[in-house]
């Protein structure tokens, strides 16, 4: 897979409890907010920003709780996300602005669109954002682990050094057969502390309550369903761990029972949930979109 790291700039800006780091990737076209997955940061959408070619600006925090942004303390949640995406737009002087969201991202991004609706002009959801099915009562620990697996199991391990935290995600089945100098750029932003006990930057408490609120709580889960904006939904053909079944299939969409005039659907094939935002089609395709998005 070529790839020639696109550095972004980064900068802080003040948010409730201190300051959220954000990445900044060049271009001449409009800005366009993004927001990765649960235990991700901003590095998930370095591909995507270097696909873009400058149609847009791509602007990405990590969200509180991870990696550069991880000493903000609570409450999260995502209405405390959408605050600081809220904020980020108004320190980059944007009345409007255009969403992406990846995993609970896309849910991040509905609730910022929910919430706001005066502020955002589109939404763009890759493989997150629709609720799916959940008992009435489950605990929040094991539905995490269904979820997400190896991710969640990580935060509570340590490495003796950066490359042993580089192999435990090679050996990830959905990450290690598409490994690339972007997917190990991404897994380095994660890693803080230092030698023989480096660990993951996520904040398990963090984790624990975004995951509450959108698969248990669900006070948020179904702002897709009511918004003002045009909306679109990615889904990979792949899940978590590469398995065939991914986060979506026809049936489940059709259980979600979008409204057509509100939310369009495209099924991304060839992929997983990781690999749309690093394969070289699939983030072609996603570029693409972010850039109809924006204009």
């Amino acid at each position: 897979m070529a790839f020639s790291m696109l550095e972004p700039q980064e900068f802080d800006v003040e948010v409730a409890g201190g300051p959220l780091r954000v990445c900044r990737w060049p271009g001449d076209g409009p800005v366009v907010l993004a927001a990765h997955g649960i235990t991700a940061n901003a590095l998930a959408f370095a591909r995507v920003a270097e696909a873009l070619h400058g149609r847009v600006q791509l602007v990405a925090p990590d969200l509180r709780g991870r990696a550069r942004s991880n000493g903000l303390p609570g409450p999260y949640g995502m209405a405390a996300h959408a605050a600081d995406l809220i904020a980020v737009a108004d320190h980059l002087g944007l009345d409007r602005v255009p969403l992406v969201g990846h995993s609970m991202g896309g849910f991040v991004v509905a609730a910022t669109a929910a919430l706001h609706p005066g502020r955002v002009s589109g939404v763009l959801l890759v493989d997150g954002g629709v609720a799916l099915p959940m008992p009435e009562s489950v605990d929040v620990d094991a539905v995490l682990a269904a979820v997400i697996g190896p991710a969640m199991l990580r935060l509570d391990m340590t490495f003796p050094d950066e490359q042993a935290y580089l192999d435990f995600f090679r050996a990830h089945p959905a990450l290690g057969p598409g490994w690339s100098p972007a997917v190990a750029a991404y897994v380095r932003r994660d890693l803080t502390g230092a030698p023989p006990a480096l660990r993951s930057s996520c904040v398990l408490e963090a984790v624990r309550a975004d995951g509450a609120d959108t698969l248990i709580d669900r006070t948020t889960v179904d702002a897709v369903h009511g918004l003002a904006c045009p909306a679109r939904l990615m889904w990979a053909a792949r899940g978590l761990q590469n398995e065939e079944q991914g986060l979506y299939d026809e049936q489940r969409l059709a259980a979600a029972r979008l409204d057509p005039d509100r939310v369009a659907v495209e099924h991304v094939p060839g992929v997983n949930h990781y690999t749309i935002l690093f394969d070289d089609r699939a983030v072609a395709l996603v570029a693409d979109r972010i850039a109809g998005l924006a204009g």
